[in-house]
């Protein structure tokens, strides 16, 4: 309602008398700042700047906007606001603000216009920033196809004046004027026949360029597709493509991609993809994708049955055009296989003599793999009688290196490992067992050093008393040992028929009854013997001792049962207690306990006047004699043993002899007694003292050994015979005693070995 108000206000100004006829006019550049000075209108309206306060000067327009102000104290006209002329006036070649200064008291207007000037503050704007044409590589050059210009919202000079291609091409230019009616266009020319498979795209830029100073410009992206046509068949980026796949690859692994290209675009240029032919079975492994030309596994490979496989490609596009090329895919070799170890001959049992360098096994060895995971070292583990001997190419043999001792070890086994030298490497380990055979090179080893075997004498036929044992080293009929009697010396027979062994277990046997007091011992060797060829042998010493038994009886040795006379011993008169009468000496032909001897009396005339040594066999007086002791005295000596000897003497004393000697003769005679109390023959001493000795003494004197029955024979007398004499006391030759028996021992008498007794422990025994 006020800008109504102010309208009609105006329009009665208008018709007042002091209105201005023609109008103040002003221009003013646009954009330019709010407070900009556009001019002093009061002095242009003819005013003084104290009439504007107080006529109360002010603007008026016809819009009511107050684009300007105006300053009362100076009179100045000065911008309200930004001015913008496109936006105030748009495209118009003018563009005027008109507005009115009234002033009251009186009232009074002048009309004032303020041409709001263009400035080059705005650039060509194209309404695409990138704008497409598709066109057929068949057009024709001089071909045009418009295009829709750019547009400048400034006037006059500031607004688009020329279009420009960058970068210029040869194939296009620009093309722009003013039609019928002042209608502008822009269009683009075709100055050269387009190739799509040469160029399938052509891409510039349009610029459009305005007047301003300095120039402004605007610019659109023009792409050129090229239309295709069917006039290129596909080719391949390669006419043989090669690819490596491991052959430890899985099923769908990519080997490669082959690719095919068609000039042509659309339907012409869609390549697809197949395999035309396959050598031998290798289509079967791989499978091709009909639109990328990426080729897959379908099966596993194996280098070892085909290093490579060659395959035949065809890529068709859709007018029918082809191409083919070719595909080779090589089989990496991946580390797969194991080592191969063939054994071409192998010898076992090996006999333990082999010498050193026999050939044990020969072998060879393979890898199906190639390169490094193809090559192979051989080696012999932990061995030190054997090793490892290249023979040629991947052939080794298996070789002794040493002696073999069967009897040390019977059986190697040996491991032969071949490696590749893969990442990592595989083994394959060979295990040979060698089986060492005997060869008679071990002789019999008795387990003694020799053997002590006893028998006891008058054994029976064919006892067995001991048995030796060898063992041989070897095995088999190496190792059987048999047993037999071997000469002292190879060129003599056995030395002893009574000894025999057995040749299976080494029994010995004692083949007839042997006497002690003739063989003591015997000594043979023993010979075992292996089954070798040729046999070797080994001997042993066995002794045989013979272990004597009692069979023999003593034999008196003094006084001599063959003297004749008989033998008789005289005692001096003055004789004390302890003189030695006589001495009875005895040997028994056994050893040991069997031939220790003791001396008893049986039987005495006088028991009291003689005593025998136990062991000595002295005959002693145990008192002085007597004119009351018998001129004669009979004694009997008695043995302690089974067998026993019995020795009688007879002391006689002669009449004739001073009365100061008073001698006995001693008669002694042997008379085996096979039990204690036998009878005497006594004959040889009636013989011996006839009408010499009127007061005779027969004693019987029995000496023992152990048990047996032996013949003993008396020694001479070693005294002279002396005249008899006579004595006081007597008892008479028939007066006799019968004295109890008791034992004896002989501790002081050790033999070598029991039931042994040497000539020098005999000889060392003493008598006295």
């Amino acid at each position: 309602r006020d800008t109504l108000l102010q309208v009609l206000c105006l329009s009665a100004f208008l018709s007042l008398p002091h209105a201005r006829a023609e109008p103040i006019r002003y221009s003013v550049a646009e954009e330019g700042e709010s407070g900009s000075v556009v001019a002093n209108v009061a002095e242009d309206a003819g005013l003084a700047p104290a009439q504007l306060s107080a006529r109360r000067a002010r603007l008026a327009s016809e819009d009511g906007r107050q684009h300007f102000r105006l300053d009362r104290g100076t009179g100045r006209l000065v911008v309200a606001e930004r001015l913008d002329r496109e936006e105030l006036c748009g495209q118009s070649a003018t563009c005027t603000l008109p507005f009115e200064l009234l002033l009251a008291n009186p009232l009074q207007f002048f009309r004032v216009e303020v041409a709001v000037e263009d400035i080059n503050d705005h650039s060509p704007v194209f309404p695409e920033e990138q704008v497409t044409f598709k066109i057929p590589e068949t057009s024709n050059p001089g071909s045009r196809f418009p295009l829709e210009g750019a547009r400048d919202l400034d006037v006059g000079s500031n607004s688009i004046q020329a279009y420009s291609i960058a970068p210029q091409n040869e194939y296009f230019s620009v093309s722009y004027g003013s039609r019928i009616k002042g209608k502008k266009y822009v269009e683009l020319v075709l100055e050269k026949p387009l190739d799509r498979e040469e160029e399938a795209e052509v891409g510039f830029s349009l610029i459009a360029v305005d007047g301003g100073s300095p120039p402004r410009s605007g610019t659109t992206q023009i792409r050129i597709v090229v239309l295709d046509a069917n006039d290129n068949a596909p080719v391949f980026t390669q006419e043989r493509y090669i690819g490596q796949v491991l052959e430890n690859a899985v099923e769908g692994s990519v080997v490669l991609s082959v690719v095919a290209t068609d000039r042509d675009a659309g339907p012409n240029g869609e390549v697809s993809y197949q395999f035309s032919q396959a050598v031998g079975q290798s289509h079967s492994l791989f499978a091709i994708d009909a639109v990328t030309g990426e080729i897959r596994l379908t099966k596993p490979l194996d280098f070892e049955a085909a290093e490579n496989h060659e395959l035949s490609v065809r890529a068709t596009d859709g007018g029918g055009l082809s191409a083919m090329c070719k595909v080779l895919v090589e089989v990496v070799d991946v580390n797969d296989n194991a080592p191969e170890v063939v054994v071409s001959s192998f010898s076992s049992p090996l006999p333990e003599n082999a010498l050193p360098g026999t050939v044990v096994a020969l072998f060879t060895v393979r890898d199906r793999d190639a390169g490094a995971n193809g090559k192979i070292s051989c080696a012999l583990e932990d061995q030190l009688l054997f090793s490892l001997r290249p023979a040629y190419k991947n052939y080794y043999e298996l070789v002794t290196v040493s002696t073999l001792d069967r009897e040390e070890t019977a059986r190697y086994t040996l491991a032969v490992t071949a490696a590749d030298a893969g990442s990592p490497p595989l083994t394959t380990t060979q295990t040979f067992t060698v089986d060492i055979s005997d060869v008679n090179d071990n002789v019999p080893v008795f387990n003694q050093t020799s053997y002590t075997m006893y028998v006891r004498e008058n054994n029976v036929p064919t006892v067995l008393v001991g048995a030796v044992s060898a063992s041989d080293a070897d095995e088999g009929p190496n190792a059987k040992v048999t047993y037999s009697l071997a000469p002292a010396h190879p060129a003599e027979r056995p030395p002893c028929s009574c000894i025999s062994v057995n040749s299976e277990n080494g029994q010995v046997f004692v083949l007839r009854p042997l006497d002690y007091e003739q063989v003591r011992q015997i000594e043979v060797l023993v010979s075992a013997s292996d089954a070798g060829t040729p046999p070797l042998s080994a001997n042993v010493t066995v002794r045989l001792v013979v272990v004597d038994e009692n069979d023999n009886a003593p034999l008196v040795l003094y006084p001599s049962q063959d003297s004749s006379p008989a033998s008789s011993e005289l005692v001096p008169k003055s004789s004390e207690a302890g003189y030695l009468v006589t001495k009875v000496v005895a040997v028994d032909a056994d050893s040991g306990q069997n031939s220790w001897l003791s001396y008893h009396l049986l039987r005495a005339t006088d028991p009291g006047l003689f005593a025998v040594g136990a062991q000595s066999g002295e005959v002693r007086l145990r008192r002085p004699v007597t004119e009351r002791d018998a001129v004669k005295q009979k004694l009997v000596v008695l043995g302690a043993r089974q067998r026993a000897a019995t020795a009688v003497s007879h002391r006689c004393t002669e009449r004739r002899l001073p009365d100061d000697l008073f001698n006995h003769f001693v008669g002694l005679r042997l008379r085996p007694l096979p039990r204690i109390h036998g009878s005497l023959h006594l004959a040889w001493l009636t013989r011996a003292a006839a009408g010499t000795l009127p007061h005779a003494y027969c004693y019987e004197i029995s000496l023992t050994t152990g048990s047996g029955n032996s013949e003993f024979k008396f020694l001479k007398p070693i005294l002279p015979s002396l005249p008899p004499q006579h004595s006081g006391m007597g008892r008479g030759t028939g007066d006799e005693q019968e004295f109890s028996r008791g034992p004896v021992t002989m501790e002081d008498v050790a033999p070598d070995s029991p039931g042994t007794l040497s000539a020098e422990q005999f000889n060392s025994l003493s008598f006295n």
